[in-house]
């Protein structure tokens, strides 16, 4: 069969998306567990809440830049020096560098030791 339309390879950076089968329960009336949840006051909204009450802790910050072949997915490790609404900043002691990240490309925090919530 020949057609007119021109082939391009995938010319994106994403990965390719499959659907997938959930069992989930459509019931709204269903209640959390509560004991297992921490309770949450005003000062621990959002995420950088958390980071600004923990200033000065060590941490490893997962980013993925999906518009970046050269930095697709990233780790940063340091010192929480500074938290705002959308950026942290993070010194890095092996390199010495600060290192501003905007809190768009973070997937997750881990800690090494103990955080505060309050």
């Amino acid at each position: 069969m020949n057609n007119n339309y021109a082939t391009y390879p995938d010319q994106s950076t994403d990965p390719p998306y499959q659907n997938f089968d959930y069992n989930y329960n459509n019931n709204m009336n269903n209640t959390p567990n509560t004991n297992d949840m921490i309770p949450i006051n005003n000062n621990m909204d959002y995420a950088d809440n958390i980071l600004e009450l923990n200033i000065g802790k060590f941490a490893n910050f997962y980013m993925s830049y999906s518009d970046s072949l050269e930095w697709r997915d990233k780790v940063f490790s340091g010192i929480i020096v500074a938290a705002g609404k959308d950026y942290v900043v993070v010194k890095d002691y092996n390199s010495n560098n600060n290192y501003l990240l905007w809190a768009v490309y973070l997937n997750y925090v881990e800690f090494r030791e103990d955080i505060n919530l309050r």
